[in-house]
């Protein structure tokens, strides 16, 4: 991690306990016997989750664990960061492009799948592993973009003036430090064209304390609108300083939205998703999309069907209000945007 660190120049920022965000990061779990030791798990997970390790590494920061109950296996979290087996499973239609982001990828950094929206890579590191995640196979190495090329973003855009968004993910686009991102920034301004900048982060959820005054400063400056689109799974991800760091951006006017994951055993119930729209609602949060899982390989064991995941949301708006009911989509290749898919009720089965 401290290599991570110096290539991506994170920058300290002091938190009420002082202790940093990059600080956070560099203490990050790496070791599965570490992890599983210090949850008081069976040592048993340790060895069957080895192979997995080695092909898609452990990353936890120490925030995150903390909300995960000790001794229990079954854990939401846990689930979503522990190395399993069942990654190494070969499943027919999982693949390691799943939304074959390489037949939209002009040039280096850019996936550009959709008319008036473009999406920038801006780092190859996350600040969490997640064992579902649809990029975990993307070759970063191939899509990094140093300071000083950041200027073939902007060309591209002044090509294509028909693009009014600027979607920076990643990776994680928060593991840069304020200071580049700010300078990114500027340059988006300066095209008349650009309306929105749109940032996918989950560092913010396994590490609340990187919503910090830098980062506000060049929110409070930027003239574009900003949209945070958090990535949160499950209600235990919420905590205090989760909900305090959310109320932070929403004071500085950014547009906050959900968008989760809908996963077999971890929040493919009607309690775990009414408590989670609850829950991120209260934070100021709005529930906007839960993605069916993109059909990733190594993933396999976390999907379910569509069919079964509208039977569940017909369930969950029985319970809910409208705007509290995230839209069930899935992001099909070739499509000219995200497909929706209604909630079935059970009066329709």
């Amino acid at each position: 991690m401290n290599i991570i660190l110096q290539i991506f120049d994170v920058i300290p920022i002091q938190t009420k306990n002082n202790i940093s965000w990059s600080q956070h990061l560099s203490q990050a779990v790496t070791s599965l016997p570490e992890l599983v030791k210090h949850l008081g798990l069976p040592e048993s997970l340790s060895q069957q989750g080895i192979e997995a390790h080695q092909s898609f590494k452990l990353l936890v920061p120490r925030p995150y664990l903390s909300r995960i109950e000790y001794g229990n296996p079954n854990d939401p979290l846990l689930l979503q960061i522990l190395p399993s087996a069942a990654e190494m499973q070969n499943v027919i239609g999982y693949t390691k492009d799943p939304l074959e982001e390489a037949d939209h990828n002009p040039q280096k950094a850019i996936v550009h799948k959709y008319k008036r929206r473009l999406l920038v890579i801006t780092t190859g590191t996350c600040a969490v592993n997640c064992r579902y995640c649809f990029r975990r196979h993307f070759p970063y190495g191939d899509n990094q973009l140093a300071q000083a090329e950041w200027q073939s973003v902007i060309e591209y855009l002044e090509k294509h003036p028909e693009v009014n968004e600027v979607i920076l993910s990643g990776g994680d686009p928060l593991m840069m430090k304020d200071a580049l991102l700010a300078d990114k920034i500027r340059l988006l301004e300066a095209l008349p064209q650009i309306k929105r900048l749109r940032i996918h982060s989950r560092l913010p959820v396994v590490i609340p304390a990187r919503v910090c005054d830098d980062m506000l400063t060049w929110i409070n400056k930027s003239r574009l609108d900003i949209i945070m689109v958090w990535h949160i799974n499950h209600a235990n991800e919420m905590d205090s300083e989760l909900a305090h760091a959310a109320f932070k951006l929403k004071q500085a006017g950014v547009t906050m939205l959900n968008q989760g994951v809908l996963l077999k055993g971890i929040n493919d119930t009607v309690a775990a998703q009414v408590n989670l729209s609850e829950a991120v609602f209260d934070a100021g949060i709005l529930p906007y999309y839960m993605f069916t899982l993109d059909p990733v390989e190594g993933a396999a064991h976390f999907d379910i069907s569509i069919e079964d995941a509208q039977r569940l949301m017909g369930k969950v708006a029985a319970e809910l209000p409208g705007y509290l009911v995230p839209r069930l989509a899935k992001e099909i290749p070739g499509k000219p945007a995200k497909s929706v898919f209604a909630p079935l009720f059970d009066t329709e089965i």
